[in-house]
């Protein structure tokens, strides 16, 4: 294993900007994938968030552009690096600029959630570099705007997750479109029968590189799981925000409106959060994350596909506050914590209907989670405290555990009966009145 980073062959503003950073030892996945880029080996590589895989295709890439200090014609790049989310995009374009500042490298990065005209206009001059999601690449490509015929090299960044959001057709087209004698590199936390279809398809004899147990998360992370009812997850939220020692902290929900309902419950119970997801505007999507980065809001309420590709240090806590769907994406989300060496929590909140999901969870990842002891009673926030009614007022909760205003209640005997030969009004809802709950999508 090599240990410095001058050992890997680097070009010496690279390796003065690693320093600038502060780093002298690749990580192992860095180690491993450096040189077989910059050998020009195509790559398929099994890697999780954390690993310092980003650097790993970076450093090569503006390694080669600065060997042929070459300057890309109207329209075209060097190299092409795709991405599932905006936001991992963009984070992979202020990787590419902090590595590159002492060289001269240009960087476009093409994603939807914005008006096209300034991506254009970019490409109209050439780039070193492009970074994009799938979709916006491929409206420019068959518009003419981007040319790739000129292209070295492409890096398919967390492959699985394009695929999960059902980008491969997109993907195969964006590839079928490249030259034949190119450099594939494919990375992936997971590695599905249809990601390597894929690598068949379009690398060539690649070499595969493997720095963790597939689909395993990494040991640095402490995880445990708190069975509560549905209708307490938010007061259980509430009081592990409260009482654990919670420096940064990202809390999961399966949906969009969940998220922001989540969120407002935060706000308030006095707890400073903002939340993403896809039907947030890039630019609000921006500023969250900035926020969140700087410490100004120290929780972050977000769904799988917004928060894929956050790579921010000191995350201490991960929160599932509702379980994913898909058990893959479990680890996706806890290995937002524990990244550049350090360790971290992840705590899921786990209602009866979810159990069947746990268990998926706990086949994949080969252990039992711990259980752990959820809160001994609520904790609402100081709001809903001094606002709580006389006991004789009693006020009614509906399951998502805001107040309802009071209003005259009929005997429970009598809930739910229709005058007259009506019939049973609450047929198909449950004791409460309330439609059966269905798992979210």
């Amino acid at each position: 294993m090599l240990k410095h980073f001058n050992e890997l062959g680097l070009a010496e503003p690279l390796l003065r900007a690693i320093d600038d950073e502060g780093y002298t030892q690749p990580t192992p996945i860095q180690a491993q994938v450096i040189p077989l880029m910059l050998d020009d080996n195509d790559i398929v590589g099994i890697a999780q968030t954390g690993t310092g895989k980003t650097a790993s295709f970076v450093l090569p890439l503006l390694n080669r552009i600065f060997a042929e200090r070459r300057r890309p014609a109207s329209k075209t790049c060097s190299a092409v690096i795709l991405a599932p989310t905006r936001e991992l995009a963009s984070q992979i374009a202020d990787s590419i600029r902090t590595y590159g500042r002492h060289m001269r490298v240009s960087v476009a990065v093409i994603l939807g959630g914005v008006k096209p005209g300034g991506q254009i206009r970019t490409m109209a001059r050439g780039v070193d570099v492009v970074v994009a999601t799938p979709g916006r690449l491929l409206d420019l490509v068959q518009t003419g705007a981007v040319r790739l015929d000129a292209t070295e090299t492409v890096v398919l960044d967390e492959a699985d997750q394009m695929l999960d959001l059902g980008f491969m057709p997109t993907i195969r087209k964006i590839l079928a479109k490249l030259p034949e004698d190119r450099q594939t590199v494919l990375l992936s936390a997971t590695m599905p029968k249809q990601i390597r279809a894929l690598a068949a398809d379009f690398l060539t004899d690649p070499a595969e590189v493997s720095v963790a147990p597939q689909s395993r998360p990494i040991e640095r992370i402490e995880q445990s799981v708190m069975h509560v009812e549905r209708a307490q997850k938010r007061d259980a939220l509430v009081g592990i925000l409260r009482t654990e020692k919670v420096e940064r902290a990202i809390v999961f929900t399966r949906t969009k409106r969940g998220a922001d309902k989540v969120c407002e419950f935060l706000q308030k119970a006095g707890i400073n959060s903002g939340a993403i997801h896809g039907n947030k505007s890039q630019p609000q999507r921006e500023r969250t994350l900035a926020a969140f980065r700087s410490s100004k809001m120290n929780i972050l309420v977000a769904t799988d596909i917004a928060a894929r590709g956050i790579d921010i240090d000191g995350v201490s806590h991960v929160i599932n506050f509702e379980l994913p769907n898909v058990p893959e994406a479990y680890v996706h989300r806890i290995g937002r914590t524990a990244r550049a060496g350090k360790s971290g929590i992840a705590i899921s909140l786990c209602e009866h209907a979810e159990r069947g999901l746990l268990r998926d969870i706990e086949r994949l990842i080969g252990n039992t989670v711990e259980r752990g002891d959820a809160p001994e009673k609520s904790i609402a926030g100081d709001v809903q405290q001094a606002e709580a009614p006389a006991p004789r007022e009693r006020q009614e909760r509906s399951p998502d555990g805001e107040r309802k205003p009071n209003k005259p209640r009929r005997p429970k005997w009598r809930r739910g009966k229709s005058k007259g030969a009506g019939g049973n009004r609450s047929k198909g809802r449950d004791q409460s009145g309330n439609a059966p709950l269905r798992r979210a999508s």
